[in-house]
């Protein structure tokens, strides 16, 4: 348990020391922006493949995968129909709250929580692997079935497997995979410069997330969204952890360490790309932006109860 709390200590430490930064705007007012894409786009992936390289194949596509595939998908069907039926929302708009609710960050936190706290950046690829290779471009392509955005020249499946390919997260997992399948080994020349830039990854996450915090203040009640977005706040901290918790330990019958990454790997908080994609269809921008403040405020809270549960 010293060990857990020692982790959640160091992610809050640099999340303070980023809040800090983008406070006094010692960057500059894009600092944030600009290392959340230096580790999505560079330093992530570097980080992924190095780890992904080294890992067994059973162990990523395994349980891990089925606990965060079954427990995402239930949740957010779960939302969509609450929010159609019970608070009578648009289908677009349902379909972000549902994103809200079941999406996790799996990259800057996701991975510093697995760095940190989880003792393996592996532990978080099965749940990356699932969001940006399935979750979120079926999302996706549902949003623009619904909103008339759909272009009718533009094939479905080919939609589909653009945006998977675009994403260097999953490029990068995906060749890691495949060298650890055929067990092979890059020479060290190769992989030095690949550790020294994936090392940024972790650092310039958690340092962005702080610079994020700055300025946001939830529960306008000029929104008319409140109920949304404590619902969908709800289910990510509470159902969506709880479900992984069932479905890995009563189903997937893990134990240990591997049923405690399963449930925290539930509890991380609302995805920021989830806000990226309500302004882009402009639907539901103030449930994803609240609910991705209040999940990532509260998360780690929630996670040290999730450890003192567990342990």
């Amino acid at each position: 348990m010293i060990e857990v709390l020692s982790g959640f200590f160091v992610v809050w430490a640099i999340i303070g020391v980023g809040w800090f930064v983008g406070k006094r705007e010692i960057l500059g007012p894009n600092a944030g922006q600009t290392l959340s894409r230096l580790a999505f786009f560079v330093a992530s992936p570097a980080l992924l493949f190095e780890t992904l390289s080294r890992a067994r194949l059973q162990d990523v596509l395994g349980p891990q995968l089925a606990a965060a595939a079954i427990s995402g998908t239930v949740v957010g069907i779960v939302y969509v129909l609450l929010s159609k039926f019970a608070l009578k929302r648009k289908t677009p708009e349902a379909i972000i709250g549902a994103m809200s609710a079941s999406q996790a960050n799996s990259a800057n936190l996701g991975i510093p929580i697995a760095v940190y706290v989880l003792g393996d950046a592996s532990y978080v690829a099965p749940l990356l692997i699932f969001q940006l290779a399935f979750y979120n471009p079926v999302n996706l392509m549902a949003l623009d079935a619904t909103h008339g955005t759909r272009s009718a020249k533009q094939n479905p499946l080919l939609k589909f497997l653009l945006i998977i390919l675009r994403n260097p997260v999953i490029v990068a997992s995906a060749l890691a995979l495949l060298l650890s399948a055929v067990h092979l080994q890059l020479p060290d020349p190769v992989l030095q410069p690949i550790h020294f830039i994936g090392g940024a990854a972790v650092p310039a996450m958690l340092m962005s997330f702080g610079m994020s915090l700055n300025g946001n203040r939830p529960f306008s009640a000029a929104s008319g969204r409140r109920t949304d977005i404590v619902l969908a706040s709800a289910f990510k901290l509470i159902l969506h952890p709880a479900l992984a918790f069932l479905v890995a330990h009563f189903i997937l019958g893990l134990n240990g360490h591997a049923l405690f990454a399963a449930t925290i790997a539930g509890a991380l908080p609302t995805a920021q790309n989830v806000f990226v994609a309500a302004t882009r269809y402009q639907q539901g921008i103030t449930i994803a932006k609240d609910t991705v403040l209040i999940t990532t405020v509260i998360a780690v809270p929630a996670m040290l109860a999730i450890a003192a549960f567990l342990h």
